[in-house]
């Protein structure tokens, strides 16, 4: 067992989990950190945590300077980037109101099949590419044109999983709960409660009103547990919160990019601003891309398009622009797609599997190699491996704008009955097309 697999599940209240993904993500954005190697990995691999040495550590760890040759944008050198999109203006598209309808059901439809479909397999320490052909070859189910189908013993992996319940092939009933919808349901209400001009302050009022405290994950349960301790935006994203960059705010921007249809930049600024609770440097910037891939999706001819919009939002020079950018270099190479994946296992095997940077890497890939058909995108993005729900879901999201609400295929909608299972307070079974309407009558 890994030290990063004996974290999972309990990385939030663990110290020496803090410790270790601190000088993990410290390494990563260039600090000089590699002088504490042993020290960490001594108090990280004992079995019972001493809390007050992890503490004296991490204190020092996060006092560590910079590397003066580092080559990357940072956080600290575009620290600002969260309003940067306020003043410019988007042309607004010239969609009728019920194409823009279908679009943003569409939306709401392709995240909840993504999701879905990728929650069975959501485990990057287990369901590596390789462990997830194999099992759906043993199940006659690849590649992926189906729900994941339920093998008979069920794979030790899925024991004691609910989403081998939820949301497996003739098990679906209402889309299952998961925060990957939880949050655009939550960005909705907040829309409707504060409007476009809402503040970083408003929506962690609206976390500790209606978000349950353990239905949120990584950098958002430390924001969280620090509003609970009188932090405020935006210390709540960087008090030691060494998930500051993982992917929890990329999978909260489609609110903004289905509010923002055709105004990319717009969107991309109002995902800052969710972001900022949580979030800092390519966790931020990664929702920034999102919200902006999204609202790029209502009018580009297609993804690479949407793609390359989404793209002028994230400084040039972040570790997340020249990933992405590396993608579309394959893409265009003429790369495979089992190549493509590969090289981006590999490029980004130092990342948590949860990380933002290697998974919008994914996104990217999905929605490149799948061309724009939905079954494709949304296959192929699960297929590959990492977080799958919450990548299934972002593209589901651009692949059912592109496509519409009445052109996806009926097997990936039917099973949801037109509803959603949700923790956020007051949404539990609402119906998916009431959100797409609700959500319409925000687009201005």
């Amino acid at each position: 067992m890994t030290i990063e697999s004996a974290f999972f599940g309990h990385h939030e209240a663990d110290p020496r989990a803090l410790l270790y993904y601190e000088w993990c993500q410290r390494t990563e954005s260039g600090y000089a950190v590699d002088d504490f190697a042993e020290e960490v990995r001594d108090l990280t691999h004992t079995e019972q945590a001493i809390p007050g040495a992890c503490w004296r550590l991490l204190d020092r760890v996060e006092r560590a300077p910079r590397l003066p040759d580092w080559p990357y944008t940072e956080w600290v050198d575009a620290p600002c980037r969260t309003n940067q999109a306020d003043t410019e203006e988007d042309s607004v598209p010239a969609l009728g109101e019920p194409e823009l309808l279908d679009r943003i059901h569409g939306g709401w439809l392709g995240r909840c099949a993504g999701c879905t479909l990728g929650k069975p397999l959501e485990n990057g320490f287990v369901w590596t590419p390789a462990r997830i052909r194999g099992y759906l070859e043993e199940n006659e189910a690849y590649p992926l044109r189906d729900y994941v189908p339920v093998a008979d013993p069920l794979p030790p992996e899925a024991n004691g999983r609910s989403s081998w319940r939820t949301a497996t092939l003739g098990r679906i009933d209402g889309c299952p709960r998961d925060d990957d919808v939880d949050y655009p349901i939550l960005g909705l209400h907040l829309l409707e409660q504060r409007g476009r001009s809402f503040t970083p302050d408003d929506v962690a009022a609206l976390w500790l009103e209606r978000l349950p405290f353990l239905q949120t994950y990584t950098a958002e349960r430390v924001a969280y547990r620090n509003l609970i301790d009188g932090f405020a935006p935006p210390d709540t994203a960087t008090y030691r919160n060494p998930y500051r960059e993982w992917i929890g705010a990329l999978i909260r921007a489609d609110i903004h990019g289905y509010t923002h249809p055709g105004q990319p930049r717009r969107a991309a600024a109002a995902a800052a601003r969710d972001a900022s609770i949580s979030h800092v440097g390519n966790g931020l910037w990664a929702a920034m891309w999102s919200g902006a891939l999204i609202a790029a999706a209502f009018t580009a001819p297609g993804p690479a398009e949407a793609l390359a919009v989404a793209y002028s939002v994230v400084p040039a020079r972040s570790r997340l622009a020249l990933a992405l950018a590396e993608v579309t270099a394959d893409h265009r190479s003429g790369m495979s797609w089992d190549r493509a994946v590969t090289a981006i296992h590999t490029r980004h095997a130092h990342y948590n599997w949860v990380h933002a940077i290697g998974n919008a890497c994914l996104i990217a890939a999905g929605l490149l190699w799948g061309e724009g058909d939905f079954t494709r995108t949304i296959a192929l993005t699960v297929q590959a491996g990492w977080d799958t729900d919450s990548n299934g879901a972002t593209a589901g999201s651009v692949a059912g704008i592109l496509t519409g609400a009445a052109a996806i295929p009926a097997h990936w909608t039917a099973p949801f009955h037109d509803s959603v299972h949700s923790a956020v307070t007051g949404y539990d079974r609402i119906r998916i097309s009431d959100l797409a309407r609700r959500t319409l009558n925000l687009v201005s």
